[in-house]
């Protein structure tokens, strides 16, 4: 299903190329104008005009392995790059770790706009200036025919209101969607602050109205937020969607990046989001310290005896459902134990109750992280698939008690949770 689906996507790029270049314009036209050629692209390249198209190495062939394909995008001085992807077709992983493309602003050391792979085309990109570089990397096994954008020049304020992103480093601002608050965001467009404190503060950040197209896995409008200055899914503190505003984020160190995203079909009245630096909290005289160690102290035992009673599960699927934040079936791809608590990604294979479980999506493949807060209890193994119930932290990563409800998955399970699905809690 998913192989004809790319087929007729890619059928109908090839035939709007094939139709733009039999359209013949004249001499002078033709030296105008730039089109893509129904042709094999080339591992990258230098261009630079008001518009143009690139594309993978071979397209609309398979792209080869061990490749790593470099264009630097240069438009017309005083204006921005624009970059849309018309066909993307590359290894499917969670966090794009084999196959990628990176779209940065600017040439060197510039801010990464993002780091795309699978099917899912993203919103336009917008550089901060004329030049951006695109950057394709594949692994030694590849699958899938690469990909397509068209280039172009836009003026800095041309797109209106449209315009958005930007790096904010003054100690309280706000930032907001495109044509907030008179009218609805526009569709297609990609807006990313980067919001940096000095080495010594952290960053706070809260909505005050926030209205973006609601889905259940946010896969068409978003708003993503990151530690740290670039788009990194290891980093992503949560992606957001709906009506109802996300909860107060403060950064781990000095940068977070705000991402949001909308595609080319239905909008609503967006957000506006507002925030301010604070120091670390550092204990500097004996006083502090005392009052900070004591309640550390205290919230610490609990946890320590509750990971040492002993493990054991309770209850059923049908006793445990409604007390918890999210129900998910899925597959442990990662493990990682920090300190006594055991952080793992888990591919998902259905949801049933989602709550405010944040939902990662890259092409079909769809995951979620979850902390395991006593590593040993309940056990998780990577590789193998649970049905999986808990609470849901502030950041959106699902937490396991030893109390929490998890069981080896098997598809006879799915009955029954198809019932739990419908039911009124």
């Amino acid at each position: 299903m998913r192989a004809a689906a790319l087929l007729s996507s890619l059928l109908a790029l090839l035939g709007l190329l094939l139709a733009t270049a039999a359209q013949a314009p004249g001499p002078r036209q033709q030296q105008q104008q730039q089109q893509p050629r129904a042709r094999s692209f080339k591992c990258g390249g230098i261009l630079t005009g008001a518009s143009g198209f690139i594309g993978s190495e071979g397209f609309p062939g398979v792209y080869p392995p061990n490749s790593k394909c470099t264009w630097k995008i240069t438009v017309p001085e005083g204006k921005v790059v624009v970059l849309s992807f018309r066909f993307i077709d590359l290894e499917s992983d969670n966090l794009c770790r084999y196959d990628f493309v990176d779209v940065y602003s600017g040439h060197t050391n510039g801010q990464r706009l993002g780091r795309f792979c699978g099917t899912l085309k993203p919103g336009a990109l917008v550089a901060n200036s004329n030049k951006m570089l695109v950057q394709m990397i594949s692994d030694a096994n590849t699958a899938g025919n690469g990909f397509v954008a068209k280039f172009s020049a836009a003026e800095p304020h041309e797109r209106g209101d449209q315009y958005c992103g930007g790096r904010l480093d003054k100690p309280s601002g706000s930032f907001k969607t495109p044509n907030w608050p008179d009218r609805d965001y526009p569709a297609g467009v990609t807006c990313s602050w980067h919001i940096v404190a000095p080495k010594n503060q952290l960053i706070e950040l809260k909505f005050e109205k926030f209205d973006v197209e609601r889905d259940n896995y946010c896969r068409y409008d978003y708003v993503a937020i990151f530690n740290g200055g670039e788009i990194n899914d290891a980093k992503r503190i949560g992606k957001y969607c709906g009506d109802s505003p996300p909860a107060p984020v403060t950064s781990e160190r000095n940068e977070l990046l705000v991402q949001f995203l909308s595609d080319l079909s239905l909008t609503a009245d967006g957000f506006i989001g507002h925030y301010k630096f604070r120091p670390k909290k550092l204990p500097t005289t004996t006083a502090p310290t005392t009052t900070t160690l004591s309640p550390t102290t205290t919230t610490l035992k609990p946890t320590v005896a509750l990971c040492q009673q002993k493990c054991k599960r309770s209850g059923t699927l049908e006793s445990n459902y409604c007390s918890s934040n999210f129900v998910i079936t899925g597959s442990v791809i990662t493990t990682n134990t920090r300190g006594g608590s055991l952080h793992a990604t888990v591919s998902i294979i259905n949801v049933y109750k989602e709550g405010n479980l944040a939902i990662q999506q890259a092409g079909k493949n769809m995951s979620a992280k979850i902390i395991v807060v006593c590593k040993q209890c309940p056990l998780i193994r990577r590789g193998l698939n649970y049905v999986i119930m808990g609470q849901v932290e502030e950041d959106g990563k699902g937490k396991i008690l030893p109390s929490s409800f998890t069981m080896s998955f098997k598809t006879k399970n799915q009955k029954i949770l198809n019932i739990l699905k419908n039911k009124q809690c």
